[in-house]
This record gives structure tokens, sequence and C-alpha cells, in this order.
């Protein structure tokens, strides 16, 4: 036995080749033509002008919307200036009003009811040309989109559901409403 582990001993191992070795390749040097070269040029030279025209699209578009929320902020802010430019009149009519009252003579009561009526349709008349519509609910429908109920009234006049009293009148702003009319609702009397 122990000449042939001696025999093995001897005998050289045999290279195995692995089994995943990939074939050699041979790479040759590229060669690009003086007109390929130029080409490759020109598309770099295009490549950086759009580049340049990206960065200067994109500055200005991020000018374009601070210019933008700016102009939004102020518009917010200054929105109801034209509106308050057309209350100053009411305003100074109130003052005149106060003033009248402070220096009363023996009809004053009645000049500073009918001044103080005059200024309520002045201001108005303003309110309603800025689009401020009253919600007037007496005799009609209960809307809950329109009114809000705070009770209700059994009577035989008025038809089920539909308003008795108007407690608080309410206010929209053309298709918005602002404040739903504060209403009491009839209801048929128990027998």
């Amino acid at each position: 036995m122990k000449k042939s582990n001696a025999q093995t001993d001897k005998q050289p191992a045999e290279a195995v080749p692995p089994a995943a070795a990939e074939p050699l390749v041979v790479v040759e040097p590229a060669t690009v033509t003086p007109e390929q070269l130029a080409e490759l040029k020109a598309r770099a030279a295009r490549a950086d002008e759009n580049w340049d025209r990206l960065l200067r699209t994109s500055a200005d578009f991020d000018n374009f919307k601070k210019r933008a929320a700016r102009e939004k902020q102020e518009a917010v802010k200054y929105a109801n200036e034209s509106l308050l430019q057309k209350l100053l009149p009411v305003v100074d009519s109130l003052d005149m009003a106060l003033a009248a009252a402070q220096t009363a003579g023996p009809d004053a009561d009645q000049s500073l009811q009918a001044g103080v009526s005059l200024v309520f349709q002045q201001l108005k008349a303003v309110l309603t040309e800025a689009g401020l519509e009253e919600v007037n609910a007496v005799g009609k429908l209960f809307d809950p989109n329109l009114h809000e109920a705070l009770s209700q009234q059994e009577t035989p006049d008025v038809p089920e559901g539909h308003v008795v009293q108007q407690a608080r009148k309410g206010y929209r702003l053309r298709d918005r409403l602002l404040r739903p009319a504060s209403v009491v609702v009839a209801k048929q009397p128990t027998a």
C-alpha cells in the first residue's frame, strides 16, 4: 500500500480549468475619424447650451413662483380696500350723527332717528353693491342650507315646516352663505 501512496504522491497534479472561465477577447483600440470627433464636439456644445438654457429657465420659473406668491399675499392683504373706501362715507355720517346727538335740541330725537335711518340706508347700499344679500325667511319653507332652527311653534295659520318667525337675519355673499337666518319653524298643533 505504501507503493500506491508513493505513486500518487509522485504524480504531478493535473491542472483543472475553472468551469465558469470566459474566453479572452482581444479589444482593439477605438479609432475615431475626424468627422466623428467633430460631431461629438458639436453634440457636446449643444448639450452645454441646453444645460445653460435649462438652468436659466429653472431660475426664471423660481423667480416667477416667488413673484406670484408675493402678489397673492398682497392681494389677500388689500382685498377689502375698495369696500373700506366705500364704507368711509358711512363712518363719516355716523360721526356726524353722534356729534348731532351730543348737541341735541328740542327736536333731537326725531332728527337723530332720521339721520341714523339715512346712514343705515347708505350702509345697506354699500353692502348690496359689494354683493351682500339678506336671506329673507319668513313664510318660506325651512331650508337647513339657509336657515338655523331655534325652535318649533305650534300654529294652525302657517303650514308645517314653514318659517313662522325670523329671530335674526341671515346673509349671503353672492352664492356663499355667510350666516344662516335664525328662525322659528311651524308645526301642526296637537289635537
